[in-house]
């Protein structure tokens, strides 16, 4: 099974891999930048996500097998990547495994080190939707903000939501695995994983994902890695400040 993607422009070949419980439509807008600077921008769906295929499987090794798949069926090499959160994790997976895959990497807000579990809030608040009762779009959300106040996290998992038929509403992506799985989404890349290629590495000002102490932790796996810091953001960078993240892209690619 191939994953879903969206592509636009044509030239070199870019991957875009989103965050866990995202999807390819939150890329749209800088993906469309990309493509305007001369690249073939291929934005995906990871499994149990978006509109890509649902799996009982969900870890980093076959995330990133997908992504050499999905590769192979679209006959592209030479690529970079750009990969936030999960997705970085995934990119790193792929270029550490396949690196004559790989052209450039890109890794935003995340690190190849062990995250212990922290995403219990939203979770919480996803799973206290009860859709059997045919709720609407505003009361899915009143329900989850009694768990998730921050109305920008909630927005951006307000556009897993669709109309499933008619009148029910539903989430795009895999709940029930995640609900088993989601200490998965924290493991560590191995200790022999290696890309010797060029890597950019860009935190949020404002987040603790990366922090000045994993900077060595990163260059072992990643010797040539380079460091930037956009300022005054959290751990959703490019949708918080997307023209410093394109710049600064941009300027890597």
């Amino acid at each position: 099974m191939t994953l879903y993607s969206k592509i636009e422009g044509s030239g070199p070949p870019l991957i875009i891999i989103h965050g866990f419980l995202g999807m390819s439509d939150n890329w749209k807008t800088l993906g469309t930048q990309y493509a305007a600077l001369g690249f073939e921008v291929h934005m995906l769906d990871l499994r149990n996500h978006g509109r890509s295929f649902h799996s009982d499987e969900f870890n980093y090794p076959v995330m990133a097998q997908d992504v050499l798949d999905y590769c192979s069926v679209h006959q592209l090499q030479n690529i970079s990547i750009i990969g936030h959160s999960m997705g970085g994790k995934v990119a790193m997976q792929l270029a550490t495994e396949h690196t004559e895959l790989v052209q450039k990497l890109i890794v935003a807000d995340i690190g190849p080190k062990y995250y212990p579990p922290h995403h219990q809030d939203i979770l919480a608040g996803l799973n206290a939707v009860d859709f059997s009762k045919k709720p609407s779009r505003t009361e899915v959300d009143q329900t989850v903000a009694q768990y998730i106040p921050d109305t920008g996290t909630r927005q951006f998992l307000m556009k897993s939501l669709y109309w499933q038929t008619p009148e029910q509403l539903a989430f795009r992506f895999n709940l029930p695995v995640f609900n088993q799985q989601i200490e998965k989404v924290g493991t560590a890349l191995s200790a022999e994983a290696h890309f010797d290629g060029p890597t950019l590495f860009i935190n949020g000002g404002n987040s603790k994902y990366i922090l000045l102490e994993d900077h060595s932790g990163i260059l072992h796996h990643f010797p040539k890695a380079v460091f930037q810091t956009i300022p005054n953001v959290g751990h959703w960078l490019h949708a918080e400040n997307p023209k410093l993240f394109f710049e600064i892209t941009r300027d890597f690619l």
